[in-house]
């Protein structure tokens, strides 16, 4: 049984994995066997992220919304290095505007950050995932891909198309072997909530909305990503799987 979930000999790609949930998934699959491949555009903090974590590890300094360096790093990672056998796209922004007052560029940042990376980094590894006949690609939707909020409507629209995009995904790729499929996680205490986390009335508020009864911890991610990224999930294609104390499932 224990193979079924085992990461042993298999490589992961985890962008935007300097901190936060990214960073948390790379030491779950890590500790779960996986070799870890960081990514993110600061070489500083991804330096100090990788000397943290310790063990197999290596860095990957790319934007993730430019394709072409995106495509640059991931076929010089494979040529050098070896295949990345899962990747996990966990870059993400956030920005909080009331819509009717949204500016046009940060609108247009969020779709760059939050879902063209998503195509981006997911086509440039699938092209060698293919080629192997496997792989696994897991994309960081949210729980606002099911649901929406005041404040955050163009965040909303981006995540609502990670969920769309993995099932494109899993229906183009999974007769090559791949599984796409994605996380939803609900409201955890990272540098993205940051200003949430520090609203008392908010936090209030959610505990009292989330059946749980609090926020996420990074770690309660962990599980699901070892799962989507080993052997046990491997007729599991084109799902999303929503890790949010109950939010989704109540009123």
């Amino acid at each position: 049984m224990s193979d079924l979930f085992s990461l042993s000999g298999r490589r992961a790609l985890i962008t935007g994995s300097s901190q936060g949930i990214g960073f948390a998934l790379a030491k779950g699959l890590a500790e779960a066997g996986a070799e870890i491949v960081l990514n993110g555009r600061d070489e500083g903090k991804l330096a100090t992220a990788a000397e943290t974590l310790g063990g197999n590890v290596h860095t990957l300094a790319f934007d993730a919304t430019d394709h072409d360096a995106v495509r640059a790093a991931v076929d010089g990672f494979e040529a050098d290095k070896g295949a990345i056998d899962i990747l996990i796209n966990n870059a993400g922004m956030q920005h909080r505007t009331e819509l009717e007052n949204f500016p046009a560029d940060a609108f247009e940042r969020l779709l760059q950050t939050n879902i063209a990376s998503v195509f981006h980094v997911g086509q440039a590894v699938a092209r060698h995932m293919i080629g192997r006949g496997a792989g696994k690609i897991i994309n960081i939707a949210s729980v606002q891909t099911a649901l929406a909020r005041p404040g955050i409507a163009p965040y909303t629209a981006t995540k609502g198309a990670v969920a769309n995009l993995t099932k494109g995904m899993a229906t183009d790729w999974a007769k090559h072997g791949l599984q796409c499929n994605a996380i939803a996680p609900g409201y955890f205490d990272t540098p993205l909530n940051a200003a949430l986390v520090a609203d008392s009335e908010f936090s209030a508020w959610l505990e009292k909305r989330t059946p749980a009864g609090r926020w996420g911890k990074v770690e309660e991610l962990v599980g699901a990503a070892v799962f989507l990224s080993s052997p046990a999930s491997s007729f599991v294609n084109g799902h999303t799987l929503f890790v949010d104390g109950g939010i989704t499932a109540s009123l």
